[in-house]
């Protein structure tokens, strides 16, 4: 069996494509707010025309896959696996892109718990590569709006890459993150970047915030999302972020080990 067709039937197996675990009510809900402009929903996206449902919906549905009937209102979405397959392969062209030159990279994730091992096995490949994997704005205070108010969080990083954590949650043991869609992080980092001698990323990867705030800013970035974050592929669309994978991404952290392997080896950064 090839790489291609283990990885295809591991997508489907682990409900990373196929019938995922994202409700079709939950990403309809998100296609109307993104079209009322809601900023929870545009994570930092500031699209140049308007998007009405309907056009978000066939757009989604030509990215990932999803039912392009509008009077499918229940159940559970479905991503194509192989529009998850033709946007790896284009993920791993950009990091095979990147590494070739020993280029600047900057990672970050809002879903730490999830794939933050997926993300700091490019870190770690990337640096080994000969990359130079940037940690811009280390403790820095972010302040987010979240559904508890405004709080004030951290930025850190973890094997390279970048999450936020509560204020004080070091002392409180955690190993890890929260989970952000806000592209606040991206731009505090990218921000000390700048004023870092100019130390900016040729290439930014990640998810939520961190791709979208970023490809708004003008950098190259590449990175997943669910079938219910227009966002990111609202910025593909119209050329503000590269490349967009469509696929679950809150399933458990190990069954993205595959998919990172698949990438490595395709970008030829593999030991």
């Amino acid at each position: 069996m090839s790489s291609t067709a283990a990885l295809r039937a591991h997508l489907l197996a682990a409900g990373l494509a196929g019938v995922v675990a994202t409700s079709r009510e939950e990403s309809l809900r998100s296609y109307r707010l993104f079209a009322a402009r809601d900023p929870r929903v545009l994570i930092g996206l500031d699209p140049e025309r308007p998007w009405g449902q309907r056009e978000l919906l066939a757009l989604m549905a030509d990215k990932c896959g999803v039912s392009a009937d509008p009077g499918c209102v229940s159940g559970h979405d479905v991503i194509d696996p192989e529009r998850t397959l033709a946007a790896l392969d284009a993920f791993a062209d950009r990091l095979a892109s990147v590494a070739e030159r020993g280029g600047r990279v900057l990672l970050g994730t809002g879903h730490p718990h999830r794939l933050l091992g997926f993300y700091a096995e490019l870190a770690d490949a990337l640096s080994t590569a000969g990359c130079d994997v940037l940690s811009p704005a280390q403790g820095h205070c972010v302040d987010i709006t979240t559904r508890f108010g405004l709080r004030t969080h951290r930025l850190a990083y973890v094997r390279g890459v970048a999450v936020v954590r509560e204020a004080g949650a070091e002392r409180a043991g955690c190993a890890t993150g929260v989970h952000s869609h806000s592209p606040l992080p991206v731009r505090a980092a990218l921000a000390v970047a700048a004023e870092d001698g100019g130390r900016l990323p040729e290439l930014v990867i990640g998810d939520h915030g961190w791709v979208c705030g970023a490809g708004q800013l003008g950098f190259e970035a590449i990175g997943l999302a669910d079938s219910d974050d227009p966002a990111p592929f609202v910025g593909e669309a119209e050329g503000t972020v590269s490349v967009v994978v469509p696929l679950d991404d809150a399933v458990r952290s190990a069954h993205y080990e595959p998919l990172t392997r698949y990438v490595l080896n395709r970008a030829c950064l593999s030991e």
